[in-house]
């Protein structure tokens, strides 16, 4: 496999999994770059090249760099059990993802009012 088709893989890959991972569907994905859904589905396939134009829109959306959706950060940022409970955190309404974030928010203050 040729070192452009690989990062063409890792690409499609993180645009897919950060995509997930804020809890966007295709089409909320297609409407706002303003392509048909099928266009997210080839560039998540590997099948469609994302434009620069779009990395960056996306990677903004996505709150992340585009490096980091190119596939050239050094190294994963997040723990395994982070990308599970974020991956199972998008499956929810997001009203109960709010739930969530307030759970975390008290768990973390918590822990700082412990060691002080």
């Amino acid at each position: 496999m040729s070192d452009e088709r690989t990062m063409q893989d890792i690409l499609s890959t993180r645009l897919k999994e950060a995509r997930e991972y804020r809890g966007f569907s295709q089409e909320d994905i297609a409407r706002y770059l303003g392509v048909p859904r099928s266009a997210i589905s080839l560039i998540e396939n590997g099948s469609r090249r994302v434009s620069a134009t779009e990395l960056s829109r996306l990677a903004s959306l996505y709150q992340t760099t585009m490096e980091s959706l190119a596939g050239h950060d050094s190294e994963e940022s997040e723990p395994d059990s982070v990308r599970m409970v974020a991956r199972a955190a998008a499956e929810l309404s997001v009203t109960d993802r709010d739930e969530v974030l307030r759970f975390a928010q008290f768990l973390r203050s918590r822990k700082s009012n412990d060691q002080t």
